[in-house]
């Protein structure tokens, strides 16, 4: 073989491998863009693209940029505080929406009868006792369920109630109640623990459906 096809061999080699690593750092930085778009795409929509990639690429660079550090960081701030606020809200307006349709639901069972604040019955068995004052003291069998059956409250013994140490729900319906009757409540989620919920076990806005035994009243 010629030495001069040699050398040129011998210089080509190198050029390729030069070739071939620059397409892989482009694809690289191609597939980190694209990579790093979809994620803004979905989490900050309607972004300026021509201001990101000038942000990104004087920050890439080591140059001083043209908004002062301290606006930034405030602008950043806000931003992440309005995201955050938008998201429980939406989050807030799910709940809402879960809990609407169950009462609309609920509101269709046959028997079903409506007190104030949007309390539902429906009388599983009659009473013909006295009825509780709203001062007084109340003495049941209950079990508590939330809106998907999950048991997350009961007491099958007789146990004694201050009734105005209880839920709105129960204050409501309770004095409507006879000695000896059992209802089945639906208490909207106003009428409950509301926003703040019951620890783990009472999400937010969660509707109560209680199966309530009225044993007992005193003043």
């Amino acid at each position: 073989m010629s030495r001069y096809l040699m050398f040129a061999l011998c210089l080509v080699a190198p050029l390729s491998q030069a070739a071939e690593q620059t397409a892989s750092e482009t694809d690289l930085s191609y597939s980190i863009g694209a990579s790093l778009g979809e994620r803004l795409r979905q989490e900050v929509p309607g972004l300026q693209l021509d201001a990101l990639v000038e942000g990104l690429r004087q920050s890439y660079q080591g140059l001083p940029p043209r908004i002062d550090k301290s606006r930034m960081e405030a602008i950043l701030q806000q931003h992440d505080e309005q995201t955050s606020a938008a998201n429980q809200q939406a989050a807030v307006d799910k709940l809402l929406t879960a809990e609407k349709r169950f009462m609309a639901s609920e509101r269709t069972r046959a028997g079903v009868h409506e007190l104030p604040e949007g309390i539902l019955y429906s009388e599983l068995a009659s009473g013909s006792g006295a009825q509780p004052k709203a001062s007084g003291s109340v003495q049941v069998r209950y079990v508590g369920k939330l809106p998907d059956g999950t048991v997350f409250d009961q007491n099958l013994q007789p146990q004694w109630f201050k009734l105005d140490s209880v839920i709105e729900g129960w204050q409501v319906a309770l004095p409507q109640m006879k000695t000896g009757a059992k209802w089945r409540l639906v208490i909207p989620s106003a009428q409950a623990y509301g926003a703040d919920g019951a620890g783990d076990l009472i999400a937010p806005y969660t509707p109560l459906v209680f199966e309530i035994e009225l044993l007992g009243v005193a003043d």
